[in-house]
């Protein structure tokens, strides 16, 4: 009873101590939002050292390799810098129209538009194809806005029957599993194994073997399709992985963007087997992303229950050792023996606070003097119906009688005594 009254003044220190520090002003969502901002930026600031450290110095390469052509282009064809640059810059508004040097598959024909509208809703968007006019742009704000919003809520669906098949799977697993070791019967009914099949009624997979099925079917078909992109596309099977991951992740920088050429062989299965392969890649993608999202939550709830727990420690420690006076529940014992009831009281947060010196609630005052109180209110109901206790004749000759409550009380121990001498 002692250990479980000072760890009941611990949480009243620590309840009252932590309302000092951030974490204590702060709610657990507001706390959450903020770790999680700070990650953020932080993991920002490291991709940008790292891809800064490695891409920096071919960019810087590239840039003087092309200054170099560009000058000995213009000496050799006796062009000025001005009318060369001029000629680039309307290239590259032919290019964002669609032109290329290479000949390419039409933009906007039919199959080129439904490619386009397949990359803005599922948001993968890669650039290489981008309308031109005021009107496919305006037209592009309100389409995108729906299509988009109907993409998402369709990978949510598709999460939740992907989980519920998942789940299906893995607990008809488990029940196998049980049945060889004989925990649960092998006919279905109900036997000695019904607190198992109760539990197995609520029962749900670890997010950690979700976010493991999902990884793998994620790797099996983007090492599919980069079989696939390989030999059709020429591209080498990393680069192929690379585009696989770029698209099915929705980030679309446009670099690499498959089935652009004019021509290719089979060319109606390879698009096709290109839309399957994207569509699944995007689903599952979608789908592991969110699964990871629920194990980086629960990792920051963890570190903010560590945070906590520390600066609750170093807060109770402030605190006992500022407040040294302070009496803590179940350091104050009579050594006389007393009641359960009695016990309960003992026990109250209040032993402590009423000892140094602080203010106390009324419940908590109740509490601690419900005896008293009892008591009290038990001869005031007497008195009133008009028939009080009677005392003995030794008690009234010694003059210890009447009173009510504590001093009714104190007078019958006191009458007692005098008596027994």
């Amino acid at each position: 009873r002692a250990a479980a009254a000072r760890s009941r003044g611990r949480r009243m220190a620590c309840r009252g101590g932590c309302c000092c520090s951030s974490a204590g002003r702060l709610n657990a969502d507001n706390a959450r939002f903020l770790l999680l901002a700070v990650l953020i930026v932080l993991y920002m600031l490291c991709g940008a050292a790292v891809f800064s450290a490695i891409e920096l110095p071919t960019e810087r390469e590239t840039k003087e390799r092309w200054e170099e052509r560009l000058e000995n282009f213009t000496r050799r064809h006796n062009l000025s810098r001005a009318e060369l640059r001029h000629f680039l810059r309307e290239y590259e508004e032919a290019s964002v129209a669609g032109i290329r040097v290479d000949d390419i598959r039409p933009r906007w024909d039919f199959t080129g538009a439904f490619y386009f509208v397949g990359t803005v809703v599922s948001t993968i968007g890669f650039g290489m194809t981008t309308p031109a006019t005021v009107g496919g742009k305006i037209f592009l704000i309100f389409y995108g806005l729906i299509g988009c919003a109907g993409t998402i809520l369709f990978f949510n669906l598709f999460l939740e029957r992907l989980i519920t098949v998942i789940a299906y799977v893995m607990k008809s697993c488990h029940e196998r599993q049980l049945r060889r070791k004989g925990v649960l019967p092998h006919n279905g009914r109900r036997g000695s194994g019904t607190s198992e099949v109760d539990s197995l009624a609520g029962w749900k997979p670890s997010v950690y073997y979700v976010m493991l099925i999902l990884c793998v079917a994620s790797l099996i078909i983007s090492c599919c399709a980069s079989a696939m992109y390989t030999p059709i596309e020429g591209w080498s099977y990393f680069d192929s992985l690379y585009f696989c991951f770029v698209a099915f992740s929705t980030i679309g920088f446009g670099d690499l963007v498959s089935s652009q050429n004019i021509r290719y062989e089979s060319q109606g299965l390879y698009r096709f087997g290109n839309f399957v392969f994207i569509l699944m890649g995007v689903c599952c993608i979608y789908s592991l992303f969110n699964v990871i999202s629920i194990v980086i939550k629960q990792s920051i709830n963890w570190i903010l229950k560590k945070l906590a727990c520390k600066c609750c420690h170093r807060c109770q420690r402030r605190l006992f050792h500022s407040r040294r006076n302070v009496v803590m529940p179940g350091n104050v014992r009579s050594r006389r023996n007393i009641s359960i009831e009695t016990d309960a009281v003992n026990e109250s947060d209040t032993d402590g606070r009423r000892l140094s010196g602080e203010m106390i609630s009324m419940k908590d005052f109740l509490a601690s003097n419900k005896v008293s109180l009892a008591i009290m209110q038990k001869q005031l109901s007497e008195t009133a119906n008009g028939y009080p206790r009677q005392m003995g004749s030794n008690s009234k000759q010694n003059g210890f009688s009447g009173g009510v409550g504590a001093l009714a009380i104190m007078n019958n121990r006191l009458a007692e005594t005098s008596v027994d001498r």
